[in-house]
């Protein structure tokens, strides 16, 4: 592969990303950088089945997010170059496993390498494109028909915040903007036999802290753009503390249950059809440890 300069994400950094040397927002290089390849049973149920999703973890991000989970590889840039060869073997060995689909997970930076390997292998499982929603359209097209399901969060429709939170100022429109070119892609969910989402969309939303608020906004821009049947919602309570948030004090405490429940029944009210997360799912024990494992 040749050196990128590098336009994939909404940063437009035009940064020369070479074969070693990380560079860009991102501060990634050309080649992948995995943090940790596994098969995990915590993603939405129609995702992760019995028997796991095939994650790949990307490290770097174009997001900067101050209560990141996966800092250690989205702010710290933890992880092992690997070639296109070694990345296609990775995905091999997680279909092996038994992987219900192959689940790459923060790609947008790296959305070059997924193409150029999806373009020359077709696995035999759904191929998850899931990304925290800061993606351009125009790289999204890319990918069209090489990823069979998106998996984007929606994070928040109001600028401010968005600036406040993961430095993306224009993070509403153009998280929006990628939506509906995904579903434009997948169209409506399809369903194997088993409830195992083979073709579609699912929109994550992760309750902050005194934004119930934007929540609110999320659930009702979703209900807006799509017709009811075409997209799956995936209202996330798992929020916990997590790195330095002196900037942002009312982030540092967890979600209350009313928080929770407000949430809960607004999207219920609102018939969103998707899924809600248990409170107990905001432990750091569901942080998966990046620790180069099947890398």
């Amino acid at each position: 592969m040749a050196d990128v300069i590098c336009n994939l994400c909404p940063r437009h950094c035009g940064a020369e990303r070479t074969g070693t040397a990380g560079s860009g927002h991102c501060r990634m290089p050309e080649m992948p950088v995995l943090a940790r390849a596994a098969l995990h049973h915590w993603e939405e149920p129609p995702i992760s089945g019995t028997r796991g999703s095939g994650t790949i973890f990307f490290s770097g991000c174009s997001l900067d997010c101050v209560f990141c989970q996966n800092e250690k590889i989205s702010h710290q840039d933890f992880g092992k170059s690997v070639t296109l060869d070694r990345l296609r073997a990775i995905c091999q060995t997680l279909i092996d496993q038994g992987a219900h689909n192959l689940n790459f997970v923060n790609p947008t930076h790296y959305a070059h390498t997924l193409a150029a390997l999806l373009e020359k292998w077709r696995p035999p499982i759904p191929v998850v494109f899931n990304t925290g929603g800061y993606d351009r359209t125009e790289t999204l097209r890319g990918l069209e028909g090489k990823v069979d399901i998106y998996l984007p969060d929606l994070k928040y429709l109001d600028g401010a915040v968005a600036r406040r939170c993961s430095g993306a100022p224009d993070y509403p429109e153009v998280a929006q903007a990628a939506i509906r070119e995904m579903v434009r892609q997948t169209g409506p969910c399809r369903f194997d036999d088993n409830g195992l989402l083979l073709r579609g969309t699912i929109i994550r939303h992760l309750i902050l802290p005194g934004q119930l608020n934007q929540a609110r906004e999320v659930m009702d821009w979703v209900a807006r753009a799509f017709p009811p049947g075409t997209v799956l919602f995936s209202l996330m309570s798992q929020y916990t503390p997590w790195g330095d948030l002196s900037a942002l004090p009312e982030l540092n405490r967890r979600l209350r249950p009313g928080e929770i429940r407000s949430a809960r029944e607004y999207m219920e009210n609102l018939g969103l059809d998707g899924f809600t997360q248990e409170r107990t799912s905001a432990k750091e024990e569901y942080t998966p440890p990046f620790d180069l494992t099947g890398i």
